[in-house]
This record gives C-alpha cells, sequence and structure tokens, in this order.
C-alpha cells in the first residue's frame, strides 16, 4: 500500500510517500524559517499563505522523488489537527481534493499522533509497549492517544496515568 502523508498543522509544508507502512520512498520539507523570523514567532495568516504556495509544489515533489504517477497512490493521509486552524485547512482540504480527483480514500491523522507513530518508521522501531512524554508547541496533552487504545499497549499506559500529575507538576514548574 503507498500512501501519500500530507503535513500543514504550522509553518511548514511537508508530503512524503511512505511504502507498505514502513519504506519512506520520498519525504519533502519546505520551511517558513524565513518568512516568520522577522516577528519572533510564526504568524499564523503569514503560515497558511505560504502553505497555498507551497503545497502543490511540495507535493509534486515528494511523488516525483518516490517515483510515482499521481495513480501510484493507494490512501492519502493528513493532518487534521491540533495546529493552526488556516495552515490545517490548506493541507486538510488539498488532500480532500487530490483524493477525490484520484478516487482514493483519505485518513485524517492527528498531529500528535503523527509524531508518536513516527518511530514506528525506523530501522528498529521499539517493541510495544510504548511509554512517551511528547511535547509540541502549545498542545501538551498529558492523555493517552490512538496508539494506546490497543489491548497490548493499554496495560503500559494504565501505570502511566499515575504519572500524569508529575508529568503536569513538571510543566508548571518549567513555566516559572
Amino acid at each position: 500500500m503507498i500512501v501519500l502523508g500530507i503535513e500543514t498543522s504550522c509553518d511548514e509544508t511537508a508530503a512524503a510517500i511512505v511504502a507498505d507502512g514502513r519504506t519512506i520512498l520520498s519525504s519533502v520539507v519546505s520551511s517558513q524559517i524565513k518568512t516568520h523570523r522577522p516577528y519572533g514567532g510564526v504568524v499564523p495568516e503569514l503560515a497558511s499563505r505560504k502553505h497555498i504556495e507551497n503545497i502543490v509544489p511540495v507535493v509534486r515533489r515528494a511523488i516525483t522523488e518516490a517515483g510515482l504517477a499521481n495513480d501510484g497512490i493507494d490512501v492519502l493521509a493528513a493532518t487534521r489537527g491540533p495546529g493552526l486552524v488556516g495552515a490545517l485547512l490548506v493541507g486538510f482540504s488539498f488532500a480532500k481534493a487530490f483524493a477525490y480527483a484520484l478516487n482514493r480514500p483519505l485518513v485524517g491523522v492527528n498531529h500528535l499522533d503523527g509524531h508518536l507513530a513516527s518511530v514506528l518508521l525506523t530501522d528498529d522501531p521499539p517493541p510495544f509497549p510504548i511509554v512517551a512524554l511528547l511535547t509540541s508547541g502549545g498542545h501538551t496533552p498529558t492523555q493517552s492517544n490512538s496508539l494506546a487504545r490497543s489491548a497490548a499497549s493499554w496495560r503500559a499506559w494504565s501505570p502511566t496515568r499515575r504519572l500524569r500529575a508529575l508529568t503536569t507538576l513538571f510543566f508548571h514548574w518549567m513555566r516559572r
């Protein structure tokens, strides 16, 4: 199965082609660092506009680098949140239109779950159950996510719940 993944949750436009859930055929990222540097941080409206400019060339390049044609894509996946609303709309709307044009399914992906799942794309993925602390901008949850919902890994998350209070205290302490 060939999946085209599209990510536009903040200030980078990214597309990747993955085969059989494990092999990265291409990965293209267009950064917006130069655009936002003068402002000292990400400006959401500027990020959305840059995504509009970048989405087509980034996706085209990912497909070309993977050595595929559009009809070689089986499934599309795109970030559905969390993130900057305008930025998410650009990527997800593009993915919806492209999936419709190709008559392929589209899967909405939680941005944070994507970070956690990316460890499974390494040459030596860790065995389940996995316990992780994920910090990502303003979206840092102290919750179990969809990776923890399988029966095999649920046992690892149950004791982790006890650590939630400590994690919350830690982040509170770090903000001071």
